[in-house]
């Protein structure tokens, strides 16, 4: 199988692992699962802002959050310990279901070691791979998640949760968010990391 077969056999094994997911969102016209509607608005940002992303980023943003919805948040303790041990438990297990997803595909341990180690996003700010994934992680949220965070929100508890993601980004990242189409007063979120 050639590189681009192997690449898009796992991408649509993803994508089947996700389109289980129970949770629908509006798409469009249509309902999809939450977790495949999400996996692809990561390719997407992905191939809008890193068009030269090799294969193995590539697999890391689509499954970085595959079968999301097995470890639900609220199986967690509530506060910040249980918030960080949900994070690290759910890192652990996308990066395992995704390096058995591509086993199947005859991908070799160090490519699944280092999709792993991606996903759990083991360097950022020191790996540019682990960054640009942070980067259109965040992007994905201020591009089609910031809004539903609004609803549940105050102005000032928005504008910290817009500030800490994107102190979380490159200043290439935080450049490409200011051209998305925010509200104005969250703005200087964004540019207050810099």
């Amino acid at each position: 199988m050639t590189e681009e077969g192997r690449l898009a056999a796992v991408l649509s094994a993803i994508d089947g692992a996700n389109a289980a997911d129970p949770t629908l969102e509006q798409a469009g016209s249509n309902c999809e699962p939450a977790a495949l509607l999400y996996g692809q608005r990561m390719s997407q940002v992905l191939a809008e802002f890193a068009p030269e992303a090799g294969e193995l980023l590539r697999i890391a943003v689509r499954g970085q959050h595959i079968e999301r919805w097995k470890r639900p948040r609220t199986d967690y303790p509530e506060g910040r310990a249980g918030y960080l041990a949900w994070r690290r438990d759910a890192a652990l297990y996308h990066a395992q279901r995704v390096c058995e997803l591509m086993a199947a595909e005859g991908y070799d341990a160090a490519s699944m070691q280092r999709v792993a180690s991606l996903i759990r996003k083991e360097a950022i700010k020191r790996d540019a791979d682990a960054q640009t994934l942070e980067d259109v992680a965040c992007l994905v949220f201020m591009r089609s998640y910031v809004s539903s965070f609004a609803d549940k929100r105050t102005p000032d508890e928005l504008f910290r949760i817009v500030e800490k993601t994107a102190r979380k980004m490159s200043p290439k990242g935080r450049r490409a968010a200011l051209l998305l189409p925010l509200p104005v007063e969250l703005v200087p979120a964004i540019e207050a990391a810099e």
